[in-house]
């Protein structure tokens, strides 16, 4: 038998969908055929996506800022407005700041939870009834940098390890109505990973040689294809799960 990413006709919302990971994962299911909307603060960064983008299927964006939760309402009602249905949320967007513990305030910690935490929690509260009519399927992130305990990631860390107990939590109590929720943990070549590089040549080799497989993953082809693979039929039999898409950097048994 031929495992299928079955995508194809999927209705698919991606919070941070402009640059980075998002984008990469908004290509490949674009390309896989599923309509998407990503969803971005960034109006400028959304031209460029959809102009990128439009070249090889459905694509749909709006400029929202999900820490606000009639902004997530708008999220899932324009998704089930643009394509009748909502198969698949991921929950990709995060913004934070880093620093050492003791010099982090309320308002680092309010960023990092507001941008991540929040509204995952709230777009899945508001997406349930629509995934489960379609037997759709929850992606939300979670980090090395929670998972170790990398220095100067105390919020954006907390705030993603939060995810990761939310959507265990909430995958047992969903799977009654079909709904599976699994998580990735990545780490890839972004823009910004590429401007590091750029600033800090060594401490990126370092970083490069230290992972098992010598590289840093493609947003598309690497982290877009694991998403492909939770969001289709093939991951049938997976919920509540963390997949490590990070070259071996981390090992969990």
């Amino acid at each position: 038998m031929t495992v299928q990413w079955d995508v194809q006709g999927k209705s698919v919302i991606i919070t941070g969908g402009a640059g980075g990971i998002g984008l990469g994962m908004a290509t490949a299911f674009v390309k896989a055929g599923a309509q998407v909307l990503i969803v971005d603060v960034s109006e400028e960064h959304l031209q460029a996506a959809a102009k990128q983008l439009a070249q090889f299927g459905t694509i749909e964006t709006l400029n929202l800022d999900i820490s606000s939760v009639e902004n997530d309402r708008q999220i899932i009602d324009t998704a089930v407005a643009k394509f009748g249905k909502l198969d698949v949320l991921i929950n990709n967007a995060h913004a934070s700041r880093q620093k050492p513990f003791t010099s982090l305030t309320d308002d680092d910690f309010a960023l990092s939870f507001n941008t991540s935490f929040n509204p995952t929690r709230h777009l899945m509260l508001l997406a349930h009834d629509q995934l489960k009519a379609t037997q759709g399927c929850v992606i939300n992130f979670a980090s090395g940098a929670g998972i170790r305990g990398q220095q100067t990631q105390a919020a954006y860390a907390a705030a993603k390890e939060a995810i990761r107990g939310l959507t265990r939590v909430v995958a047992h109590e969903w799977a009654a109505d079909g709904i599976r929720l699994n998580i990735i943990s990545p780490i890839a070549e972004t823009d910004g990973v590429k401007q590091w590089h750029q600033a800090a040549p060594k401490q990126y080799d370092q970083l490069v040689n230290s992972i098992p497989l010598h590289r840093l993953g493609d947003p598309e082809h690497d982290i877009g294809a694991v998403a492909l693979f939770l969001a289709s039929s093939a991951s049938a039999y997976m919920t509540g799960q963390t997949l490590m898409v990070d070259g071996g950097d981390i090992q969990m048994y």
